[in-house]
């Protein structure tokens, strides 16, 4: 059995009118329904209720008022949902809406329980169907796309693979729209500065990811181990076919090992609240040694945070090596910085631990 998450972009959803595609929705549904028969687990990130709001709201253009665009998700959620629980009804499937926000992710409690709530959902045989939360989202709290929004699901809930139905055959050499002779790149090992480059801007009319979005997306998933798929999602059963071993667009394909669960949400979910800047010799220990960051390293410090609270890792090149939770808030480490870690009980009067950031709550970038 495999665990899957697929997401399913706007484009995919919607018709020229902007209005919800329920012929498209009914085929994805039936696509899902063979996948699970076939024994896998599948969760759904999909877009779409801010465009079939578009529809009710009677706008032609995608609001670019953060409220104009939570009011067109509330009146359009409920339509999104109707359709794919009238759809997967069809085949006896039943489905759960589940709505989240950047603080569900950002808080560790919470973001467990989002994981016990999917993971449990699962073991019913429903399928959930999640989307950004963009009612109640903020500037300061949106994913921005639901291509994060869906790695971030992948890492939580531990998925095998990562599947984005787009309106694209995959990533290509160049603009196939403009360069003809643009190529399909099938097998891609690992996201380099250049192919971030050959990415493409926003997205359409109804949708606000890219191919960078997209790249980027994928970017986090392989951290976690995890096989990411772009694809056409306008195929005919696009993931059933992929999954019987038929080639499809694009494959990322993960370096080996996968980051834990935990260190997957310090990397990838949740906040920073500072920087703490390292010397050269303790940015090579955290980076390949795997060491923790003792105070002696440390340089320079920015930002306000507390312990317990996310910072990254800075060397001194300005580079960010890595990502994680204090032992020590930023007062009391501008006492210890460059101290021996035996000096930290008789500056600050107590010592919570010899290290600033155990290498357990690390997460190397």
């Amino acid at each position: 059995m495999k665990r899957l998450v697929i997401k399913i972009g706007s484009n995919i959803l919607t018709c020229k009118d902007n209005g919800l595609d329920l012929e498209r929705i009914q085929s994805i549904s039936e696509d899902i329904a063979a996948v699970k028969h076939a024994g896998h687990e599948v969760v759904v990130v999909s877009s779409g209720a801010v465009a079939a709001g578009m529809q009710k709201l009677d706008l032609k253009e995608k609001p670019k008022d953060i409220v104009l665009k939570q009011a067109a998700a509330a009146i359009g959620q409920s339509s999104l949902m109707w359709a794919y629980e009238k759809c997967f009804n069809v085949h006896g499937g039943k489905v759960a809406q589940v709505l989240l926000t950047r603080d569900d992710f950002a808080d560790r409690k919470r973001y467990i329980n989002s994981r016990n709530t999917l993971i449990t959902l699962l073991s019913y045989g429903i399928t959930p169907i999640i989307n950004e939360n963009d009612t109640v989202a903020t500037d300061e709290i949106r994913f921005g796309d639901n291509d994060h929004l869906a790695s971030l699901v992948a890492g939580l809930i531990d998925a095998e693979r990562f599947i984005i139905l787009s309106d694209v055959e995959g990533l290509f050499s160049d603009n196939p729209a403009t360069n003809p002779e643009a190529r399909l790149i099938k097998v891609v090992e690992e996201i380099t500065p250049e192919i971030e480059e050959k990415a493409g801007g926003a997205g359409s009319a109804v949708g606000t990811g890219g191919m960078l979005s997209k790249l980027l997306a994928a970017k986090r998933a392989m951290r976690h181990g995890i096989t990411v798929n772009i694809v056409n999602g306008r195929r005919n059963a696009p993931v059933s076919s992929l999954l019987s071993g038929v080639s499809l667009g694009t494959e990322f394909r993960p370096r080996e090992g996968r980051l834990s669960s935990k260190k997957g949400w310090i990397a990838y979910a949740c906040r920073t609240k500072g920087s703490i800047v390292v010397d050269d010799g303790a940015a090579k220990a955290l980076t390949q040694k795997g060491r923790s960051l003792l105070p002696s390293g440390i340089v320079a410090l920015t930002g306000s945070f507390e312990a317990g609270d996310a910072v990254y890792c800075i060397d001194t090149g300005g580079n960010r090596i890595a990502k994680g939770l204090t032992n020590y808030s930023s007062a009391e480490i501008e006492k210890i910085k460059g101290k021996k870690t035996s000096e930290i009980e008789s500056i600050l009067g107590y010592r919570y631990s010899d290290e600033v950031i155990h290498r357990d709550n690390l997460a190397l970038l």
